[in-house]
């Protein structure tokens, strides 16, 4: 997505307060023409997504009515559209694995900007390269990469141009993505799954 295209997003939230405050959050982001849209019943979410077409919906997991994202991106025959939780309580881990991201109310301008970019520009193709596991973005392998090499947060944030806070997020992601909590686990994934040559990471091990 280019700068300054515009970017639709539905948001599906019963609390005025919190949607309202979302939008207000969303409308500071610069380099991104929001147009939000508010879901205010399940009724009206269908139809929502039907005329207005956005690119993504921002959902409350705890949406009235039982809210299953793979089902509701094929009824809808939306099968693009992003799908965010909008997590606002405590959450099943296990539920939020269906989305393809999450926020919660802690979360700023910057990271959501973070977070919306890497939605947006994920290639298509990447959305089938995990079997049962979440997609993981092109910015997150390059910090695999340099997890590998044994590079620090500081070190990370300074190559990619990223915050260090912007790099801690990444791998938290990563690590809930999949299930990997250590350097060791992560070089063998990069290493089956063709993210870095075993000879190119010998002289970090």
């Amino acid at each position: 997505m280019r700068e300054n295209d515009t970017l639709k997003i539905a948001i599906a939230e019963t609390s005025v307060i919190i949607r309202s405050g979302l939008i207000l959050v969303l409308k500071r982001i610069q380099g991104l023409r929001i147009v939000p849209i508010e879901i205010l019943s399940p009724e009206s979410l269908h139809d929502c997504i039907r005329l207005h077409r956005p690119q993504i919906l921002i959902i409350n997991p705890a949406f009235p009515g039982y809210f299953d994202v793979r089902k509701f991106k094929e009824d809808s025959f939306c099968h693009a559209i992003k799908c965010i939780a909008l997590v606002c309580s405590v959450a099943d881990q296990a539920l939020l694995r269906n989305y393809d991201e999450s926020i919660t109310l802690y979360d700023d301008a910057e990271r959501l900007k973070d977070k919306l970019n890497r939605l947006l520009n994920m290639p298509r193709e990447e959305t089938e390269e995990l079997t049962g596991q979440e997609v993981l973005s092109s910015r997150e392998k390059e910090i695999i990469t340099c997890v590998v090499k044994g590079m620090t947060n500081k070190e990370i944030a300074d190559a990619l141009y990223l915050s260090a806070h912007t790099v801690i997020t990444h791998r938290r992601n990563i690590a809930r993505k999949l299930q990997i909590h250590s350097p060791a686990g992560l070089t063998i994934y990069a290493i089956v799954n063709k993210l870095v040559e075993l000879q190119d990471i010998k002289k970090y091990l």
